[in-house]
């Protein structure tokens, strides 16, 4: 690859990269190659901007500011949207990299030091069967996804968090929200969210956007269902990106 920004993945930890992609539909086209009529406000209607990403801090990303600049970072599950999230990063002229995100181990509980020794009396039991220690499974690897810190992006960090007052979710913004942590659930579709911030402002966004829902109970996503708006999704996020597959992305086999 040759676009700035793009970052060196280990073959064996992520799958091939994929290309920018270049969409080949213009601007105030009447219409898809197959006749139907491109919603307005479409990724395919639109031309990416910085902005969009609007659509990752309406999810789980986070904004940073250092020196009159600023970067959007987000953690995500899969390999596959690292490829996903830094091509759209790239396509809205922003250098982009990510990293594993390394779990810290689970603290060990502290022995206390000066208690007394407690005297047992009496024979312990023994147990018939020795207990073996059962391996735990490591967890799930996780990647963060992350712009470098730009100007380009200082008008977003201006306006956050008070725009999320008045939040718009554009077809471009909400493909990168998918992107980063969209995924289908049993007649439904779910989009996650950060359970620290309020989800009302979101919720009111998506309503605006023909996408009402609700908030999960633990506030860790957004539920879409009915076939209406669950079409809607699919029309506004666009086509599907090579490296997404197609059970995940909004209108694929299992949405």
């Amino acid at each position: 690859m040759t676009e700035t920004g793009w970052p060196l993945i280990p073959r064996e930890v992520l799958p091939p990269p994929i290309p920018v992609e270049r969409r080949s539909h213009q601007r105030g086209a009447p219409g898809r190659p197959n006749g139907r009529q491109l919603p307005m406000f479409g990724a395919e209607t639109i031309e990416p901007s910085p902005a969009d990403l609007t659509g990752l801090l309406a999810g789980p990303g986070r904004l940073g500011r250092i020196g009159g600049t600023a970067r959007v970072s987000v953690i995500v599950d899969d390999a596959w949207r690292v490829h996903v999230l830094v091509a759209e990063l790239v396509a809205r002229g922003l250098a982009a990299t990510w990293a594993p995100v390394v779990e810290a181990p689970p603290a060990e509980p502290e022995k206390p030091e000066d208690q007394d020794p407690v005297e047992v009396r009496g024979e312990l039991p023994v147990p018939e069967e020795e207990i073996l220690d059962t391996p735990v499974e490591p967890p799930p690897p996780r990647f963060e996804v992350r712009t470098a810190y730009s100007r380009r992006l200082n008008a977003l960090a201006r306006a956050w968090p008070e725009a999320a007052a008045e939040l718009f979710l554009s077809g471009p913004r909400l493909r990168l929200w998918v992107a980063a942590a969209g995924s289908p659930r049993p007649g439904g579709y779910r989009l996650g969210l950060d359970p620290a911030r309020d989800g009302l402002a979101v919720d009111a966004a998506l309503v605006r956007a023909g996408l009402a829902g609700r908030v999960s109970e633990d506030g860790r996503s957004y539920l879409i269902t009915g076939r209406r708006r669950l079409t809607r999704l699919a029309e506004l996020v666009g086509e599907r990106p090579e490296a997404a597959p197609s059970e995940v992305w909004p209108g694929g086999a299992s949405a």
